[in-house]
């Protein structure tokens, strides 16, 4: 198969601190690096996300709001760079700055890799999906669906013109910014593929670095970082008088991230808002007690947004 390479490495990674995911370590080498061995092949690879070498910095919060990492080191040559506009516009509209930068930069070829640099053992579900395409003639793309059922769109590979096509469209409407990379693909003749467990595991937590084995030198900045929530969450309990309420952080934290992978990113506030709101009313009138009300909340936002990412539209 020709290909060219799109990896996404920008994103706020809010529930790791700020902290950037392509500079995480693991093995011996940045998720970054990973993500560009999984995409050996490539005729061109682009890295959609921010960069400043020789920045130095060690101020997370700062490269943060700036829209930076700090510095990981120059990539290989010949590797292109991107940054969606604006920044922090989500998936789908990195996609959209990759494939723009390969149009300009390099020669097109009939399929595109998408690929997020947050999921290290990604390498191993790549050849799959090549073998799977290339026994279904027809199909506009490719996308790897995890042991547990998961599909994840940002491991999977798609006609370039049909990727094209959407952007496109999209751009024509209302545009991709916060818009969900389900929504991109909707039109597309897409096929799920089964691939290797493990291949589509991100890291999306420090739960989630932990269970992979994936290092950072900012361990004080993260302990700072969960103790800061839970002093947080002490304080707004304490101002609205609900001092015996037990709230599972990383729960929550969870629930919102589903929201806004699944939806957008705005999403995931929102859904937490509604949930604790739905919560606090079922509590109200008895119907369950305050772990119960909010666990259930929880579960049904969870599944609603998986829902609605999968089909697209509403739920009804």
């Amino acid at each position: 198969m020709e290909f060219n390479a799109v990896i996404l490495a920008g994103g706020r990674a809010t529930r790791l601190g700020g902290v950037p995911k392509p500079s995480l370590k693991y093995d011996g080498d940045t998720l970054l690096s990973h993500a560009l061995q999984a995409a050996r092949g490539a005729s061109a690879v682009v890295v959609v996300g921010p960069d400043v070498p020789g920045d130095g910095s060690r101020n997370v919060e700062e490269s943060r709001r700036a829209g930076r990492l700090p510095d990981r080191g120059q990539l290989p040559e010949g590797v292109l760079r991107a940054r969606e506009e604006p920044v922090f516009a989500g998936p789908a509209a990195a996609i959209a700055a990759g494939l723009a930068a390969l149009k300009t930069n390099a020669s097109s070829t009939p399929w595109t890799l998408v690929l997020a640099c947050d999921m290290p053992h990604a390498s191993h579900g790549v050849g799959v999906l090549w073998a799977a395409l290339a026994a279904s003639p027809g199909a506009e793309g490719v996308m790897a669906v995890s042991p547990d059922g998961r599909k994840q769109p940002l491991l999977g590979a798609y006609s370039t013109a049909a990727l094209e096509r959407e952007v496109a469209v999209a751009s024509q409407g209302s545009g991709l910014t916060n818009s969900s990379v389900f929504r991109l693909l909707a039109r597309l003749n897409v096929l799920d593929v089964d691939v290797p467990a493990g291949s589509t595991d991100d890291v999306d937590t420090w739960e989630d670095a932990a269970a992979l084995g994936i290092d950072y030198e900012l361990e004080a900045d993260v302990k700072s970082q969960e103790e800061t929530l839970e002093e947080w969450c002490r304080t707004l309990l304490q101002a609205f008088e609900l001092e015996g309420v037990e709230v599972d952080i990383n729960e929550v934290l969870a629930v919102a991230g589903v929201a806004a992978h699944s939806v957008v990113r705005p999403a995931a506030p929102l859904t937490t808002f509604i949930a604790g709101y739905a919560a606090g009313m079922a509590r109200g009138i008895g119907q369950a007690s305050d772990d119960a009300s909010m666990n259930a909340a929880l579960d049904l936002a969870r599944k609603v947004a998986k829902d609605y990412s999968e089909s697209g539209t509403d739920p009804e």
